[in-house]
């Protein structure tokens, strides 16, 4: 069964186009008091809003993948020097989630299943570099609230939130996105499993302070958490489908992790073939151009919606005899 998680870059990557630039800054950066000044600066260019759309909006998804990597441990680098930069720290933190998402568990997923040990690697990789981005987020959050994580472990969610705003709502967000994706890798970790309330009550507090997040990003968690987790764990078919309707309502028309999200887990999960087949071709059918500033997720999205078409018997049972199979072809026999 397909796993969530795919949906997670197109929450904004943000952009390392001045990383170069910033590198002569630091190397030629004299003194202390110089160095400290050159790093903020540094900081303050990377975190810009004005930096938003450089790798979201690219058409080459394997040149971002190439750089990202660099991008994401010079934000590093520059965050160990400046613990304090909450926007480096956010920058940071999420972005080791989205490129867990995008570049290590979407490949493993569409690995072969002879190739399990590759396969297996990747999804380890990615797992370790969810919770690598949840827990440094985490620590973001405690400067507000230094008690949050032991209040989260007593279920003590509105006293553990209620210190966060609108100011904080990235952190909860992506903390949030990282620690259930780090869960849809290994279900069977119940370490993660039994902790999964402490996540929903983050993206609770998401939801709360803002229902339409980042056009739809919030709803689109939700279809994943509710239509992926077991009733006895959260999951939730008519809340996945609410929040589906939701999401459409706000990026329908320009974005289709939304669709990817409802196919994956509801549809899979109720082994409607149908309806599995109908929402990818949806996704096949939008055109990445139609939403510059989603160019890259939603060629990723092209991607992994072609190789389910492909594969859709590794996830359903045949069509009976005598039925045509719904992608046009005639049944397997």
């Amino acid at each position: 069964m397909n796993r969530p998680g795919h949906g997670l870059l197109g929450r904004r990557i943000f952009s390392a186009g001045l990383v170069s630039q910033l590198v002569l800054v630091l190397i030629f950066a004299a003194g202390c008091s110089l160095e400290k000044m050159a790093l903020k600066k540094a900081a303050g260019m990377l975190t810009a809003p004005s930096a938003g759309t450089v790798f979201t909006g690219d058409d080459d998804p394997e040149l971002v993948a190439g750089a990202l990597p660099f991008a994401i441990k010079f934000y590093e680098s520059l965050l160990a020097s400046l613990p304090e930069h909450a926007g480096l720290r956010l920058r940071t933190g999420s972005l080791y989630i989205m490129y867990a998402s995008a570049f290590i568990q979407a490949p493993a997923d569409m690995t072969p299943a002879t190739e399990v040990e590759s396969r297996q690697v990747l999804l380890a990789r990615a797992k370790k570099l969810y919770l690598r981005g949840r827990d440094m987020l985490l620590a973001g959050l405690e400067r507000k609230n230094p008690r949050l994580r032991e209040q989260l472990r007593a279920r003590q969610f509105k006293k553990a939130l209620s210190p966060y705003g609108l100011k904080d709502i990235d952190f909860l967000y992506w903390a949030a996105a990282g620690w259930v994706a780090a869960y849809s890798i290994d279900p069977f970790d119940m370490s993660i499993g039994l902790t999964l309330p402490e996540a929903a009550a983050l993206m609770n507090r998401v939801l709360e302070l803002e229902p339409n997040y980042s056009d739809g990003a919030v709803h689109n968690f939700y279809i994943l958490y509710y239509g992926s987790l077991p009733q006895g764990l959260g999951g939730d078919e008519n809340k996945a489908r609410e929040h589906f309707r939701q999401a459409e309502k706000l990026c329908g028309d320009s974005d289709t992790s939304y669709l990817l999200s409802l196919a994956t887990t509801v549809a899979v999960k109720n082994q409607n073939r149908q309806e599995f087949i109908s929402l990818l071709k949806k996704v096949m059918e939008f055109n990445p151009d139609q939403a510059p500033q989603n160019r890259l997720v939603n060629i990723l999205n092209k991607r992994k919606a072609a190789w389910l078409l492909e594969h859709v018997d590794d996830f359903f049972l045949p069509p009976e005899d005598g039925q045509e199979d719904s992608t046009g072809g005639e049944r397997k026999k």
